[in-house]
């Protein structure tokens, strides 16, 4: 598979595309760049390191906690129930998970449809198990979920089910992009 990265952007650096083989030649780019990475830790079919799944996790958590976070403090200052106020944080770390691909992708050049459908495509399997790692960790924690802002519990309760969210959702991220998934689809446009 490397072989055909490294024949497209050999004949894109000679000249050697023509014209009319250029929209198939980007597609195809597109592709040898999702492949060419293999070795380093990269997003195509094959070796993934953890590294890659690590840093793709890393940037789905980002969002998620920017979300969840703001979730959390919205329905607690509202003074919401813990169903109302774990629905909103749920609903925003999918908000913030998904903008920051989106925001990466568009970037790259892509319309916004083909940047939000890469976005579904990157984030959706990466975001629900994190989501549902974090929440149940905070679920489980005794008193966390009546825990105030000013309140280590609260803060620990949530910390702790990042950290754990992160180490499972890790390897899930590894197998998605070692099969040209998950992350592997929006790694191609940045």
């Amino acid at each position: 598979m490397d072989h055909t990265a490294h024949a497209h952007h050999t004949g894109a650096e000679h000249g050697h595309e023509g014209h009319g083989h250029g929209h198939e030649g980007h597609g195809h780019g597109h592709e040898g760049h999702g492949h060419g990475h293999e070795g380093h830790g990269g997003h195509g079919h094959g070796v993934v390191t953890w590294g890659a799944a690590a840093k793709a996790t890393l940037h789905c958590l980002t969002g998620c906690a920017i979300g969840e976070i703001l979730g959390m403090v919205i329905g607690t200052a509202l003074a919401w129930g813990n169903v109302p106020t774990m629905i909103l944080a749920i609903v925003l770390a999918f908000v913030f998970g998904y903008s920051l691909t989106l925001l990466a992708v568009r970037r790259g050049g892509l319309d916004l449809r083909a940047a939000v459908k890469v976005a579904l495509a990157a984030d959706t399997v990466s975001i629900a198990v994190m989501e549902l790692v974090d929440n149940g960790i905070v679920a489980l924690v005794p008193g966390a979920m009546d825990a105030h802002l000013d309140e280590a519990l609260f803060w620990a309760a949530l910390l702790g089910g990042f950290v754990i969210a992160f180490l499972v959702t890790t390897p899930v991220n590894k197998w998605m992009i070692g099969r040209g998934k998950g992350h592997a689809v929006a790694h191609a446009y940045h």
